[in-house]
């Protein structure tokens, strides 16, 4: 079957999902104010094609409608994605399935269980990533770095063996290529699953210290979790644990080295660590909307919304409203903390938000640690962030100090 072969291939996957958007703000902005819950006739959603969609803007409606998974249904995501992903796939499911399906393995997320990989895994691939471009003194890190950091800690929780990761990440981009060549995304589906099936029949008679192993002995109601639900569940941490991790990764890099006094801030002090994640994750979330199908005639903000109508809450938007943060459209790390949707919120709220909080962390810390005088190359091609969608940078180039090889 035809995979993607390299990560020119991702790039024009990229093209097509991103586009070349550097400022969608200005006009969500705009938006926000004249028209916070906007209703558009022509519908291209899945879903009712006869029924209008909707777009909301405010901070308050978003997370409303977030809240409230009982009127807007997570359903949608099976409609549109479940030919790749499973129709198993947690993120389409709403309560009380998606509660018992997310209680089996969000223990495995947690903070604490997470504490022993920190080392061992996520610094590991880390350094070892490092490793290659440490001694050359420039580096592309999007190519070099963000992009493939997060795709092997997720093989590595996984229990994938070493000399599968390559091929663990080509599967990655072309399952990700769903929205613009089907069919390419089915092949990585069924491979995945082609690819799965023998280790998760060996998890179930021998478990390992691994997350499928914990899969293959969960239990909802006194049953086992079936293959499929399991597939399902595998594909998800695809884009889920892969696509929004290396681009909000890719953000906090692009935002400190766009203002040094913050990143020469960050590298004296890594305490500031967790709120420049957050500021970043508040300032460019990696994914700027998610979609909604209302389950009964609603209402949000004073707009009428029927049954089966789609409804997209635009986190990117909520995340700039200006009666909530100063001087919104700003990288500020010592700005306030406030809470943000950036990693979702209500019962979907992002399942792995603690393993990507640590990738960064750990990420953050071993680049300024490993790459003395870290910073972003002058003479690189015009790096910025872009996208209508998905946002991450096109490239990060930079410069710094040579290591001789000694890691420190």
């Amino acid at each position: 079957m035809q995979l993607f072969d390299d990560l020119e291939d991702f790039g024009s996957f990229d093209d097509v999902v991103s586009g070349d958007v550097r400022d969608p703000y200005t006009e969500l902005a705009r938006l926000r104010r004249e028209e916070p819950v906007q209703r558009i006739e022509l519908s291209t959603m899945p879903g009712d094609d006869t029924k209008p969609f909707f777009i909301a803007y405010r901070f308050e409606d978003v997370q409303r409608m977030l809240r409230d998974n009982r009127t807007f249904s997570s359903a949608i995501i099976i409609q549109a994605f479940g030919d790749v992903l499973g129709r198993h796939v947690m993120l389409g499911m709403d309560e009380p399935e998606h509660g018992r399906h997310r209680a089996l393995v969000s223990r495995a997320f947690a903070q604490k269980a997470l504490a022993k990989w920190e080392d061992s895994l996520v610094g590991g691939v880390g350094n070892e990533l490092i490793d290659r471009f440490a001694s050359k003194g420039s580096a592309d890190l999007v190519t070099d770095f963000t992009f493939p950091y997060p795709t092997q800690i997720i093989a590595g929780l996984l229990g994938l063996p070493r000399k599968d990761y390559p091929q663990f990440q080509r599967w990655s981009i072309s399952l990700l290529s769903f929205t613009i060549n089907p069919e390419r995304g089915k092949a990585a589906s069924l491979a995945l699953e082609e690819y799965f099936a023998p280790i998760l029949a060996a998890r179930r008679v021998e478990p390992q210290d691994d997350l499928i192993s914990r899969l293959a002995v969960a239990e909802i109601d006194g049953e086992h979790l079936s293959d499929d639900e399991i597939f399902s569940f595998l594909r998800l941490l695809l884009p889920a644990g892969v696509e929004t991790t290396y681009r909000a990764l890719g953000n906090l890099l692009f935002g400190l080295f766009s203002n040094p006094e913050q990143l020469e801030a960050v590298r004296a002090d890594r305490s500031l660590i967790p709120q420049a994640i957050e500021e970043a994750v508040r300032w460019e979330p990696p994914l700027l909307t998610i979609t909604r199908i209302a389950t009964k005639d609603t209402e949000l903000g004073g707009v009428a919304i029927p049954e089966g109508s789609s409804v997209m809450p635009m986190l990117g938007a909520a995340n700039r409203q200006e009666d909530r943060y100063e001087d919104p459209d700003t990288f500020d790390i010592f700005r306030p903390a406030r809470p943000n949707v950036g990693w979702g919120y209500g019962t979907h709220v992002c399942l792995g938000m603690h393993l990507a909080r640590l990738e960064m962390r750990v990420a953050i810390n071993l680049l300024l640690d490993r790459l003395p005088n870290l910073r972003l190359d002058p003479d690189g091609k015009d790096p910025h962030i872009r996208g209508q969608v998905f946002r991450s940078p096109t490239s990060l180039p930079v410069l710094f100090d040579a290591d001789p090889g000694v890691r420190p």
